[in-house]
């Protein structure tokens, strides 16, 4: 069962694409016909399947997480109590269960069966850059 993990490097909230290294990383490996399993070892951000054709729906995904769930100084938020780490960091854990931080593509053909203007995200929640872990795993 081939498996590999990623880092990938953020510089603040928003969505980053990596469905080239998914891509090639089922293509390093054979095989034809499998579930890829992709997972991000995080709890302040998640993983999404989005449109990568317009840029705009990125601008749009995020604006709208920001507006559902501001950060914790702000007057709308002052029920939450775990602020140990930051305004942005319950904030990040909230948008991070209401998406996944796991999700499973049909392989075949030696290709993940993603649509035409499908693309893999890790959608960022917190404020400073970070380098999140992302493991893939065939079987």
């Amino acid at each position: 069962m081939p498996q590999t993990s990623l880092t990938i490097a953020t510089n603040g909230p928003g969505l980053y694409e990596f469905t080239g290294k998914v891509v090639d990383f089922v293509a390093g490996t054979g095989a034809e016909e499998a579930l890829l399993t992709v997972f991000v070892r995080h709890t302040s951000c998640s993983l999404i399947v989005q449109e990568n054709a317009d840029p705009d729906v990125k601008r749009d995904l995020d604006a709208f997480f920001q507006r559902l769930v501001p950060p914790s100084d702000d007057p709308s938020m002052r029920w939450i109590t775990h602020r140990i780490e930051g305004p942005d960091d319950m904030p990040a854990h909230i948008k991070a269960a209401l998406t996944q931080t796991s999700i499973g593509i049909p392989v075949a053909r030696g290709r993940p069966l993603l649509g035409t203007w499908q693309g893999i995200y890790l959608f960022e929640h917190r404020a400073r850059a970070h380098r999140r872990d992302v493991v893939l795993h065939l079987a």
